[in-house]
């Protein structure tokens, strides 16, 4: 069987049953794992699916660009802000990371709350600045086109000298055995050194990140307080997620 042929079959079962396992495929089509594997990691440098240990997943809805994230599941994201909202205590300094449900929350944020807000992200810190009178502090660096939140060298080094009470993690990808994913490298690098300057870390996981997994590692689910859900999510995964 030619590549090309692996590969659309390999796809049509990623359609079909929502991953690959590079065993079992590589025994019905009657070739070897490495042979597998070298057409999963050409497929994954397509865009056309995330690899994972034993095979692959598919590419998560919440890994678009972020102006085709704006009209993604907007009435969960709305939900996960307004639990989320709920976490904020007066006068504390909060993160709030880049992405569409932070850029919700920020529009929910307390006037008269003595918040101080820092964020990567050009679009929340016009928000925040727009709905409420929190003090705010931006973080720069090197503007993420796919993200569009500031990265890179420049935005390590200014994270190393702030401190939160609570940071509201971004993510595309929530899921019990890969943990906390995102589809870029430098900002998955900049998400792990906000976390670590954080007292606590709050995930926002809005119904179409809940099982997906995405390219980078951001945060094992170990590492953070807890998941910020939508209350009307029934997909099975959440039970095994720190909820709260």
């Amino acid at each position: 069987m030619l590549a090309r042929q692996r590969k659309a079959h390999l796809l049509g079962l990623l359609l079909d049953e929502g991953r690959i396992v590079a065993k079992s495929a590589a025994a019905e089509l009657g070739v070897s794992e490495d042979s597998i594997r070298r057409d999963l990691r050409e497929l994954a440098d397509e865009g056309a699916l995330v690899r994972v240990y034993g095979g692959a997943l598919p590419v998560p809805p919440a890994d678009r660009p972020v102006a085709e994230r704006s009209e993604l599941a907007t009435a969960s994201k709305g939900r996960v802000a307004r639990l989320a909202v709920q976490r904020i205590r007066p006068s504390s300094t909060i993160v709030l990371d880049g992405g569409t449900t932070a850029l919700a929350l920020a529009r929910l944020l307390p006037r008269g709350a003595g918040l101080t807000v820092i964020t990567p992200s050009p679009a929340v810190a016009l928000a925040t600045a727009e709905s409420t009178d929190a003090r705010l502090i931006m973080i720069g660096g090197e503007l993420t086109r796919h993200s569009l939140v500031a990265g890179g060298a420049l935005a390590l080094e200014a994270v190393q000298h702030l401190g939160a009470d609570a940071f509201f993690l971004g993510v595309t990808g929530v899921h019990p055995e890969h943990g906390l994913t995102t589809g870029d490298l430098d900002d998955a690098v900049t998400k792990r050194a906000l976390a670590a300057r954080c007292a606590d870390v709050y995930v926002l996981a809005s119904e179409e990140k809940i099982g997906a997994v995405s390219r980078f590692p951001a945060l094992p689910l170990a590492s953070v307080t807890a998941v910020v859900a939508d209350p009307l999510d029934r997909n099975p995964l959440l039970a095994s997620l720190p909820l709260g």
